[in-house]
């Protein structure tokens, strides 16, 4: 294990070192037509629901288009209609997608709450049930479920975090409690920030390193890992705990002109993104830290440069396909069609008001010309169709192989963060257990665990590392991934009506709209990746695609059209 960490590090290095040579050659940031860069994520957003916003649907809206923002951008940008984002469509894999150009095969992330053979628990507890656990230096890892959730932060009851000395909502990397990391005993025991646990460099890194001013705003302190090896490729971080209790803000309003003070929906205030309102607060304060980031400021005001890449995620269309919320009602879809609830339907058209706004702040500061605009999302969500949701925390893969699995994964323990499972599920064995054993265990069980394809041995090898305890595989990979019929989630929530994670057509086939004043609409059908974003967005601000490891390491192709589009601005 200790050589093989050796060899990966001296890779890494000749890498980053040849990175950094070719940025100073590269003749700086923004030094063509385009400036800017801002990246979007809604997160949850089907290629589908812009369809539909865009063209109308009988029943909705009298017929007539809901998102007026949105088309006006496309009447200037190029529509991947068949874009797909990361397998597995976890958020965190989502977003190394977009920030790396890299698949979980480069980036070694493939879940928010994952498995790594080569770390050690971390010191203390963390928030998401992560039990800490012992660390001998230099000595023979015990391997480790790796919380990278709300669970890293000081306190995630707390908006922001429990960063010591933090105003209401401002957290970030403050927040990050070091005790709650996992640990490398082949560093001595050190904490894995979430910027060092993202194996390659990103767009934003490769931006910053070239001199650029960089910037990301999101929903946990984890995702700062965006600013890829090192921890200083953000310049601003903002990342205000959506998980957190919700709490009056005042001053605040959602960017349709309500208060948020007091608090909207005092019925759902067990996190922000339990609720169809209080989401609302909680995206516009992330929409107004972005507006001052265009405005030349931080995001919490102070004097400070106009990014050259940034942007944010939005969580409400999320909430708005996922919540069955109690007393209120349920999101979601109302037929296979894509036709949005009444729920949806006002989710979606709060960010794309938001997105309105965001635009109007471009051009009032002088900058909409010079800025590529990216909306996409980071993953879909699963099912579309109502009828074909189940949701099954009982028969489940992990509680079928409830011994066979690390305790930390293992739903066998009560307290612990749990398996990774959602409308998939990524499993990784005890050392010593048969792969072959588990998976006939499995599929003798298939019916009960609503088994649609089983990935182990040669299915999952085209696509990612070989895993296992061997000092030659990678501790990371799972042994095994379900995916299960369309529509079986792995939960038993009655407060959820969908989920993403899987590897299906619902899950991965997002919006993806690039945009800017001097292109020419146009629709793309072909399929495409949102990995293309990453050499996409580094390519626009001047500099050569091949800084990013991820270009080197899996052939990340940037998107033709936009490339195109480019070169007719000059």
């Amino acid at each position: 294990m200790k050589l093989k960490k050796t060899l990966l590090a001296g890779v890494a290095l000749a890498l980053i070192s040849s990175t950094y040579l070719t940025a100073a050659d590269a003749g700086g940031v923004g030094s063509g037509k385009i400036k800017h860069v801002l990246l979007i994520s809604v997160d949850g957003m089907h290629a589908v629901d812009f369809y539909n916003c865009a063209h109308g649907i009988l029943g909705i809206n009298g017929g007539e288009p809901y998102c007026p923002n949105l088309i006006t951008l496309s009447q200037n940008g190029i529509n991947y209609v068949n874009a797909t984002s990361s397998k597995p469509s976890d958020s965190f894999p989502g977003m190394a997608a977009l920030a790396s150009g890299g698949t979980p095969k480069s980036t070694g992330l493939y879940y928010d709450v994952a498995y790594d053979r080569s770390l050690d628990p971390p010191t203390i507890k963390t928030g998401s049930g992560l039990s800490g656990g012992p660390c001998t230096p230099y000595g023979t890892p015990t391997g480790t479920t790796t919380d990278n959730d709300q669970g890293i932060d000081i306190n995630d009851a707390l908006l922001n975090g429990g960063a010591p000395g933090a105003s209401l909502t401002d957290g970030g990397i403050a927040s990050i409690d070091p005790m709650r990391l996992e640990r490398d005993p082949q560093n001595g025991c050190a904490p894995v920030y979430p910027w060092n646990f993202i194996r390659i460099n990103t767009a934003f890194g490769v931006i910053h390193a070239a001199g650029g001013y960089t910037a990301w705003i999101d929903k946990h302190p984890s995702y700062s890992f965006v600013g890829g090896p090192g921890g200083n490729g953000l310049d601003d971080y903002y990342s205000p705990e959506v998980d957190s209790t919700v709490v009056p803000l005042p001053g605040v309003k959602t960017v349709a002109g309500v208060p948020c003070d007091p608090i909207r929906d005092p019925a759902g205030t067990s996190a922000w993104n339990a609720s169809f309102e209080n989401i609302q607060c909680y995206d516009a304060i992330k929409v107004y830290a972005l507006i001052n980031e265009i405005e030349g400021k931080t995001h919490m005001g102070a004097p400070a440069q106009v990014p050259a890449i940034f942007g944010m995620n939005f969580q409400s269309v999320y909430v708005g396909e996922s919540v069955n919320e109690a007393n209120v009602g349920a999101g979601g879809y109302q037929n296979a069609a894509a036709v949005p609830s009444q729920r949806l339907l006002e989710e979606v058209e709060y960010v794309d008001t938001a997105i309105g706004q965001i635009v109007a702040a471009l051009k009032s500061n002088g900058i909409y010309d010079s800025t590529l605009v990216i909306v996409t999302a980071k993953h879909g969500e699963s099912p579309i169709d109502p009828t074909r949701y189940v949701a099954d925390g009982n028969d489940t893969p992990a509680t079928l192989l409830g011994t066979l699995i690390p305790y930390s994964e293992s739903p066998l323990n009560s307290t612990g963060v749990g398996a990774t499972e959602d409308d998939v599920s990524v499993l990784w064995l005890k050392k010593g257990v048969a792969v072959e054993s588990a998976v006939n265990i499995l599929e003798s069980d298939a019916t009960e665990i609503g088994l649609g394809e089983i990935l182990y041995g040669a299915t999952l090898a085209p696509n990612y590392n070989v895993g296992g305890w061997e000092a030659s595989d990678d501790p990371r990979t799972p042994d095994i991934i379900v995916t299960p019929n369309i529509g079986v989630t792995y939960s038993g929530s009655t407060a959820m009506i969908g989920d993403h994670g899987g590897f299906a057509h619902d899950d991965t086939n997002v919006i993806l709209l690039v945009a800017n004043p001097g292109f020419s609409s146009q629709t793309v059908s072909s399929e495409t990746a949102t990995i293309q974003v990453a050499p996409t967005m580094v390519s626009a601000l001047g500099l050569s695609p091949t800084l990013l490891q991820s270009v080197q390491m899996e052939g990340t192709a940037v998107l033709p059209e936009v490339s195109g589009q480019l070169a007719k601005l000059k």
